[in-house]
């Protein structure tokens, strides 16, 4: 690249190898990231056409990912809101 030669004075030899292999590894990690989403696409996909509702399929994901108590004041807070106005 240009200007490679002004910025090696920056960065020794040793902390420019380190940048590098820390560039790449973030760099493949992008892409195995890339390959899981598209497995998670296919995965949603099969349980649409098994007649899974894919938008609840993903509200459930996200719901066991919290932790239990969290989630159960959410929805108590959640239901008085909606009481407080008249919706339930």
């Amino acid at each position: 690249m240009a200007g490679d030669d002004a910025h090696s004075d920056v960065l020794n030899q040793d902390a420019q190898g380190r940048l590098r292999t820390i560039v790449e590894r973030i760099e493949r990690l992008e892409q195995e990231k890339a390959e899981v989403m598209e497995q998670i696409k296919e995965v949603f996909a099969e349980a649409k056409g098994a007649g899974f509702d894919v938008k609840i399929l993903r509200k459930v994901v996200r719901l066991r990912k919290q932790d239990r108590a969290k989630r159960q004041e959410e929805e108590a807070i959640l239901d008085l809101y909606l009481s407080a106005i008249g919706e339930i």
